[in-house]
């Protein structure tokens, strides 16, 4: 529990978000590092807004518009007045927000900074307290006398310099939590507020990690460190698997933070690199799968991953044999062995004949599953910590329905891209009676021994329920979803108690 203090608004002036011009014709532009600032700003439970003055030109007040309209910002014009004026009516507008007001400002506007009297601080009528940072491309700003003021040189340092002031002020034990992954599930994660940079009920302060700056210099202000390695994925080689770690290149920020961590018993991460390696492979992770015959329970349907065999090329003269050794009869499912993390990944296709896999365009290496018929009903299962949410969807037809679509296409195996366009038939789909034959003890069972055998934190698995057999069949695990079917009153507070706990266990080890 955490309480009072800390930055709870932050007003931009436009000084710090446009590109200088010279005035002319010249089309306004952002500075480098505002999109950076403005998505983090955005569902960060911070009071945020833009200010100008009344004298900026009408193109540039009219991107600021454009720029407040898609980050929900609030825009207030300020008139030529004295400082005080102006922070008044900011003022009146925030009303009573309980903490520090941050004014970001660029160095070019000293008249917001340079008075004596300020001493860095403007005092408003609402009592709040304005603390001023400053964008100062060469660091000619002289701070020694001005406790108040933070000088940065580029946009990205914001985040930090305001986790770091709630850290100091805020009563409560703060956890900082940095997080890299791709800016659009990072906004799938924000608009839940689940990346807040106050720390409310969950004492969690989140900030996004970017390779603009030195990774060294973020990482000491953290506590965990969350990631989404898959984002950051740019080659994956899995032919050379036979020892723990596949061949992996990596955008220049993870590559970056890895190597800080590689040599740091802090901050914690989540979750280790190393845990998170059998969810990028298919056939490593079907082998985890077959541990599950320790799971099931007397009385209760089997849970199991499903038949598989893993093919180097199509054309194998014994395959037929290999299909039948492995328990695989027609239908099957064909998935590249890479899960994740580059394009091909998700390129699949349906057999229904054993010449379909001649020239068959799938990526190679790959995994060939048995394909389960499950009244075209899908099971999402999420694991936040010891918390087990599930969402039921939509899923592909039975093997008869999808026969009947490869004959009208002159009886071609199915192709699809399992993230974009799954061979889906349209119509009312009743989802009742297999909802009513979802084991909910049994799957937690499975998401337990799981998280145990894989030591993974927040992670997720699809299951369908197999026709005839009642058999719970794990098709896919992935790390860090976005559990965007659970509701954010539960999910968000599971997924920070997820986090915090990991890190108290940590922590209780390294003592």
């Amino acid at each position: 529990m955490v309480r009072g203090g800390g930055v709870r608004g932050v007003i931009l002036h436009e000084s710090a978000l446009l590109l200088p011009g010279d005035g002319g014709d010249s089309i306004p532009l952002l500075r480098p590092g505002a999109d950076f600032l403005l998505r983090a700003l955005q569902f960060s439970q911070l009071r945020t807004g833009i200010c100008y003055g009344s004298d900026l030109s009408a193109d540039k007040a009219s991107l600021l518009m454009r720029i407040a309209r898609l980050y929900s910002l609030e825009s207030f014009k300020l008139d030529a007045s004295p400082i005080t004026d102006a922070v008044h009516k900011i003022s009146a507008a925030l009303g009573n927000i309980g903490g520090a007001v941050l004014f970001l400002v660029s160095d070019k506007k000293k008249d917001f900074f340079s008075d004596p009297c300020n001493n860095g601080l403007f005092l408003d009528p609402y009592n709040h307290r304005w603390l001023i940072a400053v964008l100062s491309s060469d660091a000619a700003i002289d701070a020694t006398e001005i406790s108040s003021i933070s000088c940065i040189k580029k946009l990205e340092e914001l985040p930090f310099i305001i986790c770091h002031m709630n850290k100091k002020e805020i009563i409560g034990e703060i956890v900082t939590v940095g997080y890299i992954m791709k800016a659009s599930r990072q906004a799938d994660f924000a608009k839940r507020s689940a990346f807040p940079m106050y720390p409310e009920e969950s004492g969690l302060m989140f900030v996004p990690l970017t390779s603009e700056l030195p990774m060294m210099s973020q990482i000491k202000e953290l506590d965990v460190v969350l990631h989404k390695v898959t984002d950051e994925i740019v080659t994956i080689d899995l032919s050379s698997t036979s020892g723990a770690q596949p061949k992996i290149t990596y955008t220049n920020g993870l590559q970056q933070l890895r190597s800080y961590l590689e040599h740091q018993s802090s901050p914690l991460v989540i979750d280790p690199f190393d845990n998170i390696y059998p969810v990028l492979d298919r056939l490593k992770i079907q082998h985890v799968l077959l541990g599950l015959e320790d799971v099931n329970l007397k009385g209760h349907p089997r849970i199991r991953g499903p038949y598989f065999l893993k093919v180097d090329k199509f054309d194998e003269p014994n395959l037929l044999q290999q299909l039948s050794d492995a328990r695989l009869s027609l239908p099957n499912i064909v998935k590249p062995q890479v899960a994740c993390g580059v394009a091909d990944a998700h390129s699949m296709a349906i057999a229904f004949r054993f010449e379909d896999y001649k020239d068959l365009n799938v990526p190679l290496p790959a995994v060939i599953q048995e394909y389960v018929d499950h009244s075209s009903t899908l099971f999402k299962v999420y694991v936040l910590g010891e918390k087990v949410f599930y969402a039921v969807k939509k899923s592909i037809p039975n093997s008869n329905v999808l026969m009947k679509s490869s004959e009208a296409n002159g009886l071609k195996p199915l192709t699809f891209d399992s993230l974009k366009s799954l061979p889906i038939v349209d119509g009312h789909h009743d989802i009742t009676e297999a909802q009513s034959e979802f084991d909910l003890e049994l799957v937690t069972g499975a998401a337990t021994w799981l998280r145990t055998t894989l030591d993974l934190t927040i992670f997720g698995f699809d299951v369908v329920i197999q026709e005839g057999t009642h058999d719970h069949v794990i098709v896919d695990v992935n790390y860090l979803p976005s559990f965007k079917e659970v509701p954010n009153s539960v999910a968000v507070p599971a997924f920070w108690n997820a986090i915090r706990e990991k890190f108290e266990r940590g922590r209780c080890r390294s003592t």
